[in-house]
This record gives structure tokens, sequence and C-alpha cells, in this order.
């Protein structure tokens, strides 16, 4: 999901929480302490970017922008869920809801 919202555009970290859980009607609701840890691992994994900047606001944020590396991992992940989303809807077919 994060590679996907940076791929539309570099942002910081509370935008990316924000978008997340405007995308998922606030169903996905993500905190600084569940954010960060994937932003680092995503960094040193070197599919994305950062640099400290002031925003229009005046306040120092932390900018992340997705790497070419990181696009072509985005596209490996996007091909896997629809792989798995095709076949859940096959075996679902006709399947009452419970929910």
């Amino acid at each position: 999901m994060v590679l996907s919202i940076l791929n539309r555009g570099e942002s910081y970290g509370y935008a990316i929480i924000q978008e997340l859980r405007d995308l998922s009607d606030s169903e996905i609701q993500w905190t600084d302490g569940m954010l960060y840890p994937v932003l680092r691992r995503l960094e040193k994994q070197g599919f994305i970017r950062s640099d400290w900047r002031v925003g229009d606001s005046g306040k120092r944020r932390r900018y992340y922008r997705i790497e070419k590396s990181g696009s072509e991992q985005l596209q490996k992940h996007k091909q896997q869920w629809n792989m798995t989303h095709a076949v859940m809807v096959k075996l679902w077919e006709g399947m009452p809801c419970s929910i």
C-alpha cells in the first residue's frame, strides 16, 4: 500500500496515514508506530528514498519518494495480488457471505 501511495507522488508520513484512512473509508487506521518501521524497511531495501524539508506549513517533514526498484517491486506485488484476487473470486463464487 505504501509503495502504491508513493507511486502517485512523494509524500510524508502523516499524509500517507491519512491517505490510507481515506482510501479505506476509515477501515485502515495506521499509527506512526506502524508506518515508520515500514518506511525505514522500504528505504533500507532501496525501494524508497527520503529527505528532510520544510513544508508549506513551515514544519520540518521527512518526504518519501519511490525509486525505480520500488516501482519494479510494486509491479511484482500487483501481479501477485491480481492473481490471488482472481483465485479467491473463483473460490468464493456462489458461496453465501456470512458477514
